[in-house]
């Protein structure tokens, strides 16, 4: 909880993204404003973009239902979602160049609220052309973050 908050609030004073830490995986970003309306404005950033958004996974309220059932009582998130699309071009393009980059598609971006604190992150991709992927990724969650 902890390492979440610290995050937050740099993220915060600094108003850049904030990558979680060598070898994390994920960067975030701080959204000043409800996690309804991080949701929202990542859905239509992800429409914006010219995407359409394959699925959403409801990934907060999983956890708070099946907690006790795993014999768990910790309160992950005030809520969560996984908002998960793909780009024909990009991928084709990504997938001609190795394909087994199949391995990344589809491409998500991620709502976290938790502590009335709200994020707005992705995954990080490795070097190379996966780069493109990740620099879409981030124009989207800069996007859906400046609302």
């Amino acid at each position: 909880m902890r390492k979440f908050i610290l995050t937050a609030c740099l993220a915060i004073v600094t108003a850049m993204p904030v990558r979680a830490g060598e070898g994390a995986g994920y960067v975030t970003l701080p959204y000043d404003g409800t996690f309804e309306d991080a949701a929202s404005s990542v859905e239509n950033a992800i429409i914006g973009a010219g995407l359409k958004v394959d699925y959403v996974s409801h990934v907060g309220e999983m956890l708070t239902r099946t907690g006790l059932d795993v014999g768990s009582d910790v309160v992950l998130f005030d809520d969560a979602r996984i908002f998960v699309f793909c780009s024909a071009s990009l991928s084709r393009r990504v997938m001609e160049a190795d394909p087994m980059n199949v391995a990344y598609c589809p491409y998500g971006i991620f709502v976290a609220g938790r502590a009335g604190e709200v994020v707005i992150g992705y995954r990080e991709y490795p070097e190379g052309i996966m780069q493109e992927v990740e620099a879409l990724l981030h124009s989207i969650a800069e996007e859906a973050a400046a609302f």
